[in-house]
């Protein structure tokens, strides 16, 4: 694959910035984390919501007109008009179970192996847990699949338990439709 905006997306744990950030160092272009403009900085981090447009205004500002870029994280919903924009998307799933040990294994990395009892803590993996519940009225598997639907653009569908050197391989040599 060439040089595109690309967008890649899935559950939280599915490894999806560690892969946009493989590729864009192979592709020595920008790479963004759509988490970077949904929150503002704060101590904790994940705490305040920055609001819709001026997401979009700050990824206008500092990548989206370049040519090529890697964009991982979900925008689904607020950055419609970023998303309209990429050439391509990889959607990464991944198999729940390890999901979550992932994101646990995460946590206890952030927080140099302290307990993970705090109610941010808690409330995030419920939210990440519900990910694959077709009933859940959140971010999900399910929407995202509808969202992509809905995007006109060419999708590579990746499972994230494969190694981020495969993963990679996979994109670069994708030629999209």
């Amino acid at each position: 694959m060439r040089r595109a905006r690309i967008h890649i997306l899935g559950a939280s744990g599915s490894g999806t910035t560690t892969l946009g950030a493989a590729l864009a160092s192979a592709w020595s272009v920008p790479h963004a984390d759509a988490d970077d403009y949904f929150w503002l900085p704060t101590d904790p981090p994940f705490t305040v919501k920055r609001a819709d447009a001026d997401r979009v205004a700050l990824m206008r500002a500092i990548f989206a007109p370049r040519p090529a870029w890697v964009l991982s994280g979900s925008m689904m919903g607020w950055g419609d008009s970023i998303a309209a924009e990429c050439d391509a998307v990889v959607f990464v799933t991944l198999d729940p179970t390890e999901r979550m040990r992932r994101l646990e294994a995460r946590e206890r990395r952030r927080r140099e192996g302290g307990p993970l009892h705090d109610a941010a803590w808690v409330a995030f993996r419920d939210w990440a847990q519900s990910y694959d519940d077709p009933a859940f009225d959140g971010r999900s598997r399910t929407t995202h699949e509808a969202w992509l639907a809905t995007l006109g653009k060419p999708v590579l569908r990746l499972d994230g338990i494969h190694p981020t050197a495969d993963l990679l391989d996979a994109v670069l040599r994708w030629e999209p439709a």
